[in-house]
């Protein structure tokens, strides 16, 4: 499968689209369909659900915590969790695993690996378009990890591999709808959520975050300052 971008679209943001819920929360409910009804998998996708389900309730309320009361780590630029590194990471692994169920036991794991390279891939975009801090987007990403490993940990071998019109349709999808799809309102409805919540306004920033831990280390400086007369210490 080829993801290289049009003529014109840049790189890392025709990439960075494809960790998007809209785009990848519809091929994974095909694909449980597919499992459930015809590829004799329920167990498989009944772990992918409940792994998907706590990864977005984890990182939902990460965002939510921040926006709506400042919750997050200065030292270490943590916000939240990326959305669009978790949905990758627990989606795209799980979605090769069962492309893949004609290349035998073997061939599925290696696709299971290029899925989640893919979705590493994904995750750096993050930084290059400026979205997370590296801490934001490997949290995300070993979040989303842990959820699709957790859903093909123990699995047994497919015995019904799809018909070629599933990995052919999956390609042909992220292909297209990082530049049909209309721009992802999740990012928007969740600040909108968090204001609502905590009666916060305007939403938290990460600029707020690391003013608010210049302050504190400036106030803890100070009391330290003031255990210690006999030492000349600089208050400005």
């Amino acid at each position: 499968m080829s993801f290289t971008p049009p003529a014109g679209i840049e790189f890392w943001p025709f990439l960075t689209r494809l960790g998007e819920a809209q785009i990848l929360l519809p091929l994974a409910l095909v694909c449980m369909l597919w499992l459930c009804l015809w590829g004799n998998q329920r167990a498989l996708a009944l772990r992918w659900c409940a792994a998907m389900v706590l990864a977005t309730l984890l990182t939902l309320g990460s965002k939510i915590a921040f926006f709506g009361w400042g919750i997050g780590s200065a030292d270490w630029d943590f916000t939240c969790f990326s959305g669009h590194a978790m949905f990758s990471a627990s989606i795209l692994p799980v979605l090769a695993w069962v492309a893949g169920a004609r290349l035998g036991p073997r061939g599925q794991r290696g696709a299971a690996a290029l899925g989640l390279l893919f979705a590493a891939a994904i995750a750096y975009s993050r930084l290059e378009v400026r979205a997370h801090s590296p801490s934001e987007a490997l949290a995300g990403f070993l979040l989303g990890a842990a959820a699709s490993a957790f859903a093909l940990y123990g699995v047994q071998e497919s015995r019904h591999a799809p018909s070629p019109w599933l990995p052919v349709g999956l390609a042909i999808w992220l292909a297209l709808t990082p530049t049909h799809a209309p721009p992802s309102k999740t990012h928007d409805w969740v600040q909108q959520l968090s204001m609502q919540l905590s009666g916060r306004v305007p939403p938290f920033s990460r600029q707020e975050l690391h003013w608010r831990a210049r302050q504190a280390h400036k106030r803890l400086a100070l009391h330290q300052c003031s255990l210690a007369p006999d030492k000349v210490c600089d208050q400005s």
